[in-house]
């Protein structure tokens, strides 16, 4: 009996591509609509959890509709991660380390519910924002993970020999969470609190009321030396002539940041307007994936002193010879 489901649910490798790019696209939208929850001031429109005020289903009001709108894509978002896990263990052939990173994704989403509840009942504590926003960007590396190895099969890509090259490129990812990091302290001193007027909603408060200036300065240096470490990383890459690939992923997030500095700039001197923090947001998973996918396209090291191969990097062999191509791979 369970033989014959599994093979009723046996996936191809270019059919678990698909899912896996599904699930990494669905987790980041999930991102983004929580930001809207925040920034929309309805992050107790639910003032409990799971259920929506007395009920599961929310009473009729713009900031409930919105939250309990937001849980719902959340499950909609953890069917789609179940589905990836279950046919991780169903493609044929099977591998482990699909398997292992397609789990992740909804045991993170059910820690991201649990966490959101705990939010909600410690009214948008700032470091219970802080910690739900940063445990959606640790979903997306596992998500990201999970695509790009499904776009190739072991051993389909040479080795990398450019040690100065892989690891600044590598480097990158802590300052990029770093900078997401200390942004997330910024919303969480900033004035959208997340909930509606008259709700007592608690705020990042170290200095008084220079705390958010305070943290937005900090932000903006971080961000400053994020961004210049990527040009100086992307210099690097064409003189050194990194894969092309790996220059594509570069361009884009330095792209990614200059236009994220640019509205940093706006929103602060227009006093944080709703329209450009959320733009911002989106800005900032914009660069994180451009991070990864640069740190991915710059591959595995191959040991000191082995040999390689010299021919170019093969997708994985896909039924008639077809792949689903990655973005600029």
């Amino acid at each position: 009996m369970v033989l014959e489901v599994r093979n009723r649910l046996a996936v191809t490798p270019v059919q678990f591509r698909r899912v896996a790019y599904l699930a990494l696209g669905s987790l980041t939208l999930i991102v983004l609509t929580g930001a809207a929850v925040r920034l929309t001031d309805s992050g107790l429109g639910c003032e409990n959890w799971p259920k929506c005020g007395g009920t599961p289903l929310p009473p009729l009001s713009s900031h409930a509709l919105i939250e309990f709108g937001n849980r719902a894509v959340s499950g909609v978002v953890g069917f789609i991660t179940v589905v990836a896990a279950v046919l991780a263990f169903t493609r044929r052939p099977f591998r482990k380390d699909l398997a292992i990173l397609a789990l992740l994704l909804p045991l993170g989403v059910v820690a991201q519910a649990v966490l959101g509840g705990f939010t909600v009942l410690h009214h948008l504590a700032p470091g219970f924002v802080m910690a739900h926003f940063s445990l959606s960007l640790l979903i997306l590396v596992a998500a990201f993970a999970l695509a790009w190895r499904a776009t190739y099969e072991p051993g389909s890509r040479p080795r990398a020999t450019d040690r100065v090259a892989v690891w600044s490129t590598r480097g990158l990812l802590p300052l990029g969470a770093l900078t997401i990091f200390a942004g997330t302290a910024a919303t969480a001193a900033g004035p959208h609190a997340g909930g509606s007027p008259g709700q007592r909603i608690n705020r990042l408060s170290f200095d008084g009321r220079a705390t958010m200036d305070f943290v937005i300065h900090r932000h903006g240096e971080i961000a400053l030396a994020f961004g210049l470490a990527a040009i100086a990383v992307w210099w690097l890459a064409r003189r050194r002539r990194a894969p092309a690939t790996v220059r594509r992923a570069l361009t884009a997030l330095c792209v990614l940041l200059a236009l994220q500095g640019a509205v940093g700039v706006d929103q602060y001197e227009t006093h944080l307007p709703t329209e450009l923090v959320w733009v911002h947001v989106a800005l900032a998973c914009g660069a994180w994936l451009a991070a990864l996918w640069a740190a991915c396209a710059a591959g595995r090291l191959a040991p000191r002193g082995a040999r390689l191969r010299s021919e170019p990097a093969r997708r994985a062999p896909v039924g008639s010879g077809s792949a689903l191509k990655f973005p600029g791979s």
